[in-house]
């Protein structure tokens, strides 16, 4: 069986033929070995991360005047090309990277109707997904994805996270004051975002077109790659709206829902790829305590 390699160049296609045979061995195994690994690794790191911002903003206790610890779903919005891309190829969807997240704030009031806000929050979300089209076969040349109707040695698969810690400073208005059975609020403000992104595995390089003589169809090699867009900041602006429910004298329960705004620029492991979207909707239950 032959391969013909299309090559372009400067406008030009030229062919390379070879003489192949198909082997086979033991790769998805250690390959999802491998991703678990950096599974929990990840999820280790993001909750130090946590705990240590924590700690570090402990002392704002002695300042503040409402502390507030939030749980609730972190919902990306993905409209960048990154995002469709994987997902247009990948097993996984956008559903898929909705999680839960937790937060806390801190809030100190300025006047009877107006606050300030410091908060953070974290989101963090490792997803392993196989390439919908395709299966992994293995050749003299290298590896080589053949469509889905081929016997395949292997699933070509790659793990696609994505780590986002918003810090928040926002003016929050409370236009019916700080008393009553509900105490309806909303604001907006500035965002500091701590962002990753993290593609480790198998990757279908559909710039490099093969053709598989027999059957005259495009093949693509596979390379494993492990590519980082690690430690970025960007800037944004966030918007919400809630409520809180006093039920005691000092702590109050709130809904509420928040818009993040924000978009990274991709510079070195993804070159080619517009602004990362780290925009996301945010919907929590937070716990008050007022001091």
């Amino acid at each position: 069986m032959y391969l013909i390699k299309k090559i372009y160049r400067r406008g030009q296609l030229t062919f390379f033929r070879h003489n192949q045979r198909l082997t086979s061995f033991c790769y998805l195994t250690w390959h999802n070995f491998c991703i678990r690994i950096v599974l929990r690794r990840n999820e280790m790191k993001k909750s130090l991360i946590l705990l240590l911002a924590l700690i570090f903003l402990t002392p704002s206790f002695a300042f503040s005047d409402i502390f507030t610890f939030k749980a609730g779903l972190f919902i990306p919005r993905a409209q960048s090309d990154l995002w469709r891309t994987e997902f247009e190829n990948m097993s996984f969807s956008k559903s898929d990277y909705t999680t839960t997240n937790f937060g806390f704030a801190y809030e100190y009031f300025l006047t009877r109707e107006v606050s300030a806000v410091l908060g953070i929050d974290n989101y963090t979300k490792n997803k392993v997904g196989n390439y919908v089209d395709y299966v992994g076969i293995m050749l003299v040349d290298g590896v080589f994805a053949f469509p889905t109707d081929y016997v395949e040695d292997f699933i070509p698969a790659h793990l696609f996270n994505i780590s986002i810690t918003p810090v928040q400073l926002s003016l929050k208005l409370i236009p019916m004051g700080r008393k009553g059975k509900f105490i309806p609020y909303l604001g907006g403000g500035v965002s500091l975002y701590l962002w990753s992104i993290r593609l480790n595995g198998d990757m279908v390089d559909f710039d490099d077109v093969w053709v598989y003589v027999p059957d005259d169809i495009d093949i693509y090699p596979i390379t494993t790659v492990d590519a980082w867009e690690n430690n970025r900041i960007s800037f944004g602006y966030h918007v919400f709206v809630g409520v809180m429910v006093p039920f005691t004298k000092r702590m109050t329960f709130e809904v509420e829902f928040k818009y993040n705004v924000a978009r990274g620029e991709l510079k070195e492991a993804f070159e080619g790829f517009e602004a990362f979207d780290l925009s996301a909707y945010q919907i929590s239950l937070g716990l008050n305590y007022w001091f």
